[in-house]
Formats: C-alpha cells, sequence, structure tokens
C-alpha cells in the first residue's frame, strides 16, 4: 500500500495513476489521514444484443393450459 500527501500526489500523479492501474493500492492523505483510495474504473463487457437467444428458447405448445389434476380449483 503506498500512501501519499496531496501535495506530494499532485507532482505525482500520472505516476499514482499508473501505480493504480496494474493494481497497487494507492492511499491519499490529508494531514497524514486517509482521504482517499485510487483504484482503476472497471468497465462493464461488451454490449448486450437484443435477440442473440433466438431459436435457443422454446416454449411447449400447451405452455398455458392447465394441468388435469387441477381442474378442481379453476
Amino acid at each position: 500500500m503506498a500512501k501519499f500527501n496531496i501535495a506530494d500526489a499532485k507532482a505525482r500523479f500520472s505516476e499514482l495513476v499508473q501505480k493504480a492501474m496494474v493494481g497497487d493500492e494507492v492511499i491519499i492523505a490529508k494531514d497524514n489521514k486517509p482521504v482517499v483510495k485510487l483504484v482503476p474504473l472497471v468497465t462493464p463487457g461488451k454490449a448486450r444484443k437484443p435477440g442473440s437467444a433466438k431459436g435457443q428458447i422454446w416454449m411447449a405448445p400447451d405452455f398455458d393450459a392447465t394441468p388435469a389434476d387441477f381442474e378442481d380449483y379453476t
């Protein structure tokens, strides 16, 4: 864990960003008290494409039919 005060962090910002991007924990402190943790931004995976499961899902022809043993309840 690397800890830097604000003035030092301003002077070495690019270096600190690189450290965070490779997985190092970077803490920025004010008056020796941690106030900020610098972490890389996690981007989501590829965008969803509507209809990508077309043809992979089916519904039985009698999907809406009431089962025979439930007819007394309807």
